[in-house]
């Protein structure tokens, strides 16, 4: 009779394993929340799957804005109104380390009239600052979110633009000390800096250009969820936004005028390595033809058989020559 195959069992460390598998409860969902003066605000940092998940099912938001929320792709700087909220895509400069260069941080926020929920795709320290001042003290729960959620957005708006002077004035010192660099000698890496400084420029322009007619709409979307007129307040982060902007366009000024200085005075010390070098050709070259005349082996050449006066007189016309060629370049002004 064929022996049959024995039937495997799971260990019991297995059964263990999956016995917990099965009875561990549901992962939560990573949702900061603060209530006060009758406002909530919610607070999803990197949202993944499970928060997104749970923000559809809790909140009745359109299919397309929680679509934007979930892609990973950057999504224009947009504001959609609806019936009940409007929805908010705003762009900020932050510094990745790891890369070591200006990247656009997304924003999303929802807001309605006793709501607000903020949704950054990765971690915006102003944003995380003033959501611990607010939840770690009273009077700034008063002073940010007694007013409504349309000003509560001001603050945050405000806020995160207020981070973006910083990140212009590093760049502002980057140019100041290049252009002290550029005439000590830096070779290769001043022109490598000039390019990242210019690299960097562009990608604050890229995030800050698109946002601009945004900026100008938000406070009109967003006056219903405000007891008071929010215009003097928004007027005054589009008027940081268009510092912001102005300041690019003279930091990107700056930079191209550094790299054209730099490139003139490459140039002015290669002209000048070149200067000395065709005069000591010129001064060589007649040299060369005087001695390579007399050092013909000819018979009955003018000293060519004379011993030393052959050489001193030879040495002597090398000389005259030489000393009349520096002569007559100095009178024409090119040493």
């Amino acid at each position: 009779m064929a022996n049959l195959p024995k039937i495997r069992r799971a260990s019991s460390r297995a059964s263990r394993n999956f016995a917990e598998t099965q009875t561990a409860p549901p992962k939560e969902p990573d949702v900061q929340r603060l209530e006060a003066h009758g406002l909530t605000w919610l607070n999803i940092e990197s949202p993944s799957e499970l928060e997104i998940d749970w923000l559809a099912e809790h909140h009745d938001f359109h299919p397309l804005d929680i679509e934007d929320v979930r892609s990973r792709r950057r999504q224009r700087a947009k504001i959609d109104e609806y019936e009940d909220y409007v929805f908010l895509v705003l762009h900020f400069p932050r510094f990745d380390k790891r890369t070591q260069r200006l990247q656009a941080a997304e924003l999303n926020v929802f807001v309605a009239r006793d709501l607000i929920i903020t949704i950054p795709n990765e971690s915006l320290k102003p944003l995380s600052a003033l959501w611990a001042r607010c939840n770690a003290r009273e009077e700034e729960r008063a002073a940010h979110m007694s007013k409504g959620s349309g000003y509560l957005l001001y603050e945050i708006v405000d806020s995160m633009y207020d981070y973006c002077f910083p990140i212009l004035d590093k760049i502002g010192f980057k140019l100041d000390a290049l252009e002290d660099q550029i005439f000590e000698g830096g070779g290769e890496e001043i022109v490598r800096d000039i390019s990242n400084v210019k690299q960097e420029i562009i990608n604050y322009r890229k995030i800050i250009k698109p946002q601009r007619p945004t900026l100008r709409l938000l406070e009109r979307h967003v006056q219903a969820y405000a007891p008071q007129d929010l215009e003097i307040y928004f007027d005054d982060i589009v008027d940081k936004n268009e510092r912001i902007w102005d300041l690019l366009e003279n930091y990107k000024e700056v930079a191209e005028a550094l790299e054209a200085t730099n490139e003139a005075v490459i140039t002015h010390r290669l002209n000048e390595v070149i200067r000395v070098l065709t005069i000591l050709s010129a001064l060589v070259l007649p040299l060369t033809l005087i001695t390579g005349f007399y050092g013909m082996n000819v018979d009955g050449l003018f000293l060519a058989h004379h011993g030393t006066w052959s050489v001193l007189f030879t040495l002597g016309v090398m000389g005259l020559t030489g000393a009349g060629l520096l002569l007559w370049f100095r009178r024409k002004g090119w040493i």
